[in-house]
Parts: structure tokens; C-alpha cells; sequence
């Protein structure tokens, strides 16, 4: 019986050597664990930061030709970073995909990752082991916030996401992640009538900064965190924890 993805699709998977990876998480988890196989990944793969490997467009619009061109033995993609109908496409052309699912939690996401190297590679990666053992606990709540990630328009953290669950995990509450939405997108007057204890401004997918973003909340206080350590899942886990909690404890002054 065929090995499946974490969407049920079976997918034929041993030891791959040729990997094209459109999720850049996963592109520094596979270059970080069986850097050989690595052959393609998305212009926004940015880490390891000497990755040298071909380009292949966005991780929402890739250029498929240029996948195929590549002839990976394995495409890894995701449920909500890549189309279903460029998944769709390579499959069509043969290629094997192996899709993630969008993980809601920590424990989700590193299990996943887990199955992933054991299916493909039978292999349990060291940073793996260390993520698990780091996040394994999660400290009382402390803390209210509201996490932008997103202006023109205002998009914010919302239900079932992995940087709720990180921040969770903390001691911090999402004010959002009861929201019917994954991302809401509410106005600016309704961010500031929810008056959290502290707003979250990651460097990633917008780069929020000391000059922009904090002038639009006044009288709230606001702590700059590396975007990566709140929403990568994969080896960055190993030294977020830290990151984020001495982000979050110089916020407290």
C-alpha cells in the first residue's frame, strides 16, 4: 500500500533524490535534513540563507513549466500556500506531489513533517526531536494580543492558525482566534476597539517596522518579532521559542 499526504492522496515515495519544494518551511526543512535532494524551491524560500538551488516563481503563482522542466521525483506543496489546480497540473504531467496540510497547531505541524521524512526518507531529523521537546508545553496565559500580519488592507491572525498556537503556547492569547476566519480582515477602527495587551508586528509577508505599522495603534504596546519564528514550521522552531520569548519579555520592559 502506497504511503499518503496528509490530504489522503496516495503517493509513491522512496528516498527521493530530485525534490522541488513550493513551501519555504519545508524547502529549509528538506535542505537542512537531505540537502542533496534539494533541486528547485520558490523565490521566497529564503532559508537556509545560502540556499543555491533553481528558482521556480511564487509558492501562490509558480511557474509549473519551470517545475517540470526540473524533473523532480518529488513536488512538496500545501494545502493553503499553493493552488489546487497547478497540483493538479503536475500530477497530470506525472510528477508526484505530496501536499501538506495548512497545520492549526505546533504539534500538527512537526507531526506532519514527521511523517513526511519517515515515509520518504525513513529518517527522523535531530532539529525534529529538539522542536518537539521545545514546544511540547505551553506556558499560562499572560497575555492579549492582536497579530497583523498584513496593511492596505489590515489582514490579522485569526482561528486555527500555527502562529496562534505558537503564540498560545507562550502564554499569549490571540484576541482574533475565535474569528470565523482564518485571516479576518477588519477595518482599522474595529483593530483598535479590541484593545489587547500587546500588538504582534512580524517582519514577514509584511515588513512591519518601528516607522510603520505601531502609528496605528496608539497607546498600545507593540513588540517587532521575526516573522519566521512565528509562522515557519520546520528547523527555525529549534531556536523560536527563545527568540519569541525574549521579544515578548522586552515588550514587558
Amino acid at each position: 500500500m502506497l504511503p499518503v499526504d496528509d490530504l489522503g492522496e496516495p503517493v509513491a515515495v522512496d528516498q527521493p533524490q530530485r525534490v522541488v519544494s513550493l513551501v519555504p518551511s519545508i524547502t529549509e526543512a528538506v535542505a537542512v535534513s537531505v540537502p542533496a535532494a534539494l533541486a528547485g524551491a520558490t523565490d521566497y524560500c529564503t532559508h537556509p540563507s545560502d540556499l543555491d538551488v533553481a528558482r521556480v516563481g511564487g509558492s501562490k503563482y509558480p511557474d509549473v513549466d519551470a517545475v517540470i522542466r526540473l524533473r523532480p521525483d518529488l513536488v512538496i506543496a500545501n494545502s493553503e500556500e499553493n493552488r489546487a489546480e497547478d497540483v493538479d497540473r503536475l500530477r497530470a504531467n506525472g510528477v508526484k506531489v505530496w501536499v501538506t496540510e495548512a497545520p492549526a497547531t505546533v504539534p500538527m505541524a512537526l507531526k506532519s513533517l514527521r511523517r513526511l521524512f519517515a515515509m520518504a526518507w525513513d529518517l527522523e531529523p535531530g532539529w525534529l526531536v529538539q522542536a518537539e521537546d521545545l514546544w511540547r508545553d505551553t506556558a499560562p496565559k499572560r497575555l492579549t494580543a492582536l497579530i497583523p500580519v498584513w496593511r492596505r488592507p489590515w489582514v490579522v491572525v485569526g482561528r486555527d492558525t500555527f502562529a496562534t498556537d505558537v503564540l498560545r503556547r507562550l502564554g499569549v492569547e490571540n484576541v482574533y482566534a475565535e474569528h470565523e476566519e482564518r485571516y479576518p480582515r477588519p477595518n482599522l477602527a474595529e483593530l483598535n476597539a479590541q484593545r489587547p495587551d500587546l500588538v504582534v508586528l512580524p517582519d514577514e509577508p509584511y515588513v512591519f517596522t518601528h516607522d510603520d505599522g505601531p502609528e496605528s495603534f496608539p497607546g498600545l504596546p507593540y513588540v517587532l518579532v521575526n516573522g519566521r519564528h512565528l509562522t515557519w514550521y520546520g528547523p527555525s522552531l529549534v531556536e523560536a521559542r527563545a527568540s519569541l520569548e525574549r521579544a515578548l519579555h522586552y515588550s514587558q520592559g
